[in-house]
């Protein structure tokens, strides 16, 4: 089992890998510095796997710091989470996404050159396509972002063969498209401030919170509505594990597209939180939002093929129930008193 290093591992997605690492054997060190990640996220997984997990309170553009964590801990991998994510704020502060996402990734990555760490598993998006030309999205569509978060994650994917050349690093990229859900046992869950997806706004609606902006009803969908793909986090939590196993049995480089392939509306998510959460969802329609396509979903045979890899939560109303299930008894996410 290798021991790995988890960049951003206190965050949404990354403790949810984390989680999944504990749970099939591996040691974990969480690199984080919390400006977006819980520290109580990685103590209720360290509380039930005690002594396999480490929490690092530091910055990934800190390179001595990430070799010293890598040399000190005999890491086998690095699970590269740790970036900002708000495509909209990333259109107006693009200087501190390159310096994050880019300059942060290219850290890590020297990092790992300098301390003979040679497999790399990267957080990319979907949001490097930019507009489809097509949907289903493969891995062959061609990548042209719209804002400079879509760009910053594009960057690293086109450094990662370099470092290969170059380094011997192998790795592989996921792209992700729309991460949803909790942990249905109620350990770790969402818990963004502000907080930016809509479940979990669609869910704070329904709990008295502002009522939920719906951006436009007037796509070319069959409800009006964006089409989106929501996959379940503990799938995308999978799917790391499954692209560890690919590097450790030799598995040459990849990138995967991560998605279920079965797009939802916007109308239908409310539609589902109504139903799992018994209560209305109060929303008004606001005009569409500049570089909002009307679908974006996977096609996920490759993943498929290549990883063995399918997802369990298939079902809509599931994925919204664990989220229901965590924010109704989280109401201030991990502020809130334990279960």
């Amino acid at each position: 089992m290798s021991r790995v290093l988890v960049t951003g591992g206190a965050g949404y997605i990354g403790s949810f890998a984390t989680q999944a690492l504990l749970r099939a054997g591996h040691e974990t060190v969480v690199y984080d510095d919390l400006s977006q990640g819980h520290r109580e996220a990685v103590e209720r997984l360290a509380g039930q796997h005690p002594g396999k997990v480490t929490l690092i309170h530091g910055d990934i553009r800190d390179t001595a710091k990430v070799r010293a964590a890598l040399t000190d801990h005999h890491i086998g991998a690095v699970m590269h989470f740790a970036a900002i994510l708000s495509v909209g704020e990333s259109v107006h502060k693009p200087a501190e996404y390159y310096d994050n996402n880019v300059g942060g990734a290219l850290s890590v990555l020297n990092a790992m050159r300098d301390a003979g760490v040679a497999r790399f598993i990267f957080s990319s998006t979907c949001a490097t396509f930019g507009e489809p030309e097509r949907t289903p999205m493969g891995e062959d569509h061609p990548q042209r972002p719209i804002n400079s978060y879509g760009e910053t994650k594009l960057a690293v994917e086109r450094a990662l063969p370099h470092y290969e050349r170059a380094y011997g690093i192998r790795w592989v990229a996921l792209r992700y498209f729309n991460a949803a859900g909790a942990d249905p046992e109620g350990l770790i869950g969402e818990d963004h401030t502000p907080e930016v997806h809509l479940i979990p706004r669609a869910i704070d609606a329904t709990m008295g919170a502002e009522p939920l902006a719906l951006f436009g009803d007037d796509y070319p969908t069959p409800d009006g509505t964006c089409l989106r793909d929501y996959i379940h986090v503990q799938d995308l939590a999978d799917a790391h594990l499954r692209a560890l196993g690919r590097l450790e049995d030799g598995g040459a480089s990849a990138a995967y597209n991560l998605g279920t392939g079965t797009p939802a509306s916007v109308r239908e998510i409310l539609s589902s939180v109504e139903r799992v959460t018994g209560r209305a969802v109060p929303h008004s329609v606001k005009p569409r939002r500049e570089g909002d396509p009307a679908a974006l979903y996977a096609a996920n045979e490759k993943i498929k093929r290549e990883l063995g890899w399918q997802p369990r939560f298939t079902d809509l109303d599931a994925i919204v129930d664990s989220a229901w299930q965590w924010r109704s008894r989280h109401p201030q996410g991990y502020r809130s008193v334990a279960p």
